[in-house]
């Protein structure tokens, strides 16, 4: 410490190192903030794709309960990947045809809305499982499954319904 010309202490360099420990710690903060920011984007999303699933789900529950004589002969027991339009909609469709067609809308609209997006149907005439599958992650899982254990299966979101 140097003394001025009126014999008090001078102080010299205390606020610059006082400035620069304020900016490191406020940098952190940001860092951090920056960091929340970008994981709340992240989970926002990932609730939109969840809350997109379920409505496709209960999409095709309500396509089945409008197409019942077909749900009841079993046209909806073991829905799986993308079918073929049977083109019938102009001309009229059986029960079986229109779960056929519904099956083609439905997968379609998965694997256009949701990231590797498919679905599944499984019953037997009376009781029904629907599944919504899609890569939330995005790190091209590829399973069939439901296992939130299994990296390698899709997130999923699955109804049961009696229509």
């Amino acid at each position: 410490m140097a003394l001025d010309m009126t014999g008090k202490q001078k102080n010299s360099g205390f606020t610059m190192i006082e400035v620069l420990v304020t900016l490191v710690i406020l940098s952190i903060g940001l860092l951090g903030l920056t960091a929340l920011q970008a994981r709340s984007m992240a989970s926002n999303h990932n609730a939109f794709l969840r809350s997109q699933a379920t409505q496709y789900a209960y999409d095709m529950g309500d396509r089945m309960r409008s197409n019942i004589a077909g749900a009841r002969a079993g046209s909806y027991n073991n829905i799986s990947g993308i079918a073929t339009d049977p083109a019938c909609i102009t001309a009229g469709c059986t029960p079986a045809q229109m779960a056929t067609y519904d099956t083609f809308q439905w997968n379609t609209l998965l694997s256009q809305q949701l990231p590797a997006g498919r679905g599944t149907v499984t019953g037997d005439g009376t009781d029904f499982v629907i599944s919504v599958m899609w890569d939330e992650a995005r790190n091209g899982a590829t399973g069939t499954g439901c296992d939130p254990a299994d990296a390698d299966d899709l997130k999923c979101v699955q109804l049961e319904i009696q229509p």
